[in-house]
């Protein structure tokens, strides 16, 4: 199958603002969204308690930089998305949680210009899934690594894979179970075909190793509930 390209992503995000501006129905696909989004968040509280600069790739309407923004007082923000009217949510959410700096960046994190050596906080919830082959993923967690400070942490919540092509299918068949029982066999169907034309995951062995070659001292796995995961690295 084709995948979807970067401007039917950003169409699709331009049309799905409000709900995604709500954790507690915008992430109903996503099995442990709230509980990803504390462990990676309070996670990074505590690997950089005095943190400055935040960088949130693939922003959406903002959920993660304010979820960040409860437990670290006033960082300065840097939104980065595909889609400009979730960056415009993010922005006015944002900016009510911090008296420091809010920055909006449209566009993909593969291409937008970012300070290296300068964020001591970087959030990566559901985006990576979208980047394609091997050399796509390297070069982006080798671009992310020179992003953060020494000391600063990466930390990631998405959609992953299996290893294991067996295990893999009978995962995803869990998923689509679980898919189901939400909201039926049209909606599993519909999830599902979705994810097959958009995204394109890796495993968490697969990341957490790629992690390490690219220069994180240390990797660290926060939570996984079938084929989603909650992990990171600190340079």
């Amino acid at each position: 199958m084709k995948k979807s390209t970067t401007e039917e992503i950003r169409e699709r995000f331009d049309n799905d603002v409000e709900r995604f501006s709500n954790l507690d129905t915008g992430q109903i696909s996503t099995i442990d969204a709230k509980i990803s989004l504390e462990l990676i968040t309070e996670a990074s509280r505590r690997i950089v308690p005095n943190a400055k600069n935040l960088l949130d790739i693939g922003c959406g309407a903002g959920n993660y930089s304010i979820k960040m923004l409860s437990k670290i007082k006033n960082l300065n923000c840097t939104l980065v998305d595909l889609s400009k009217p979730m960056l415009d949510k993010a922005f006015e959410r944002v900016s009510q949680m911090t008296k420091n700096k809010v920055i909006t960046l449209q566009g993909d994190i593969r291409e937008v210009e970012l300070k290296e050596n300068h964020y001591d906080i970087i959030l990566a919830g559901a985006v990576l899934h979208h980047l394609r082959d091997d050399d796509d993923w390297k070069n982006t967690f080798e671009k992310i690594f020179k992003l953060l400070k020494v000391g600063g942490c990466l930390m990631i919540s998405d959609l992953i894979t299996q290893d294991t092509a067996l295990v893999n299918e009978y995962i995803w068949e869990r998923y689509g179970d679980y898919l189901e029982g939400l909201n039926g066999k049209e909606y599993r169907q519909k999830v599902l075909d979705y994810v097959a034309k958009e995204d394109s995951p890796r495993s968490m062995n697969y990341q957490l190793n790629l992690l390490k070659q690219v220069g994180f001292r240390k990797v660290e796995i926060l939570h996984k509930n079938m084929c989603f995961g909650a992990f990171g690295g600190i340079k």
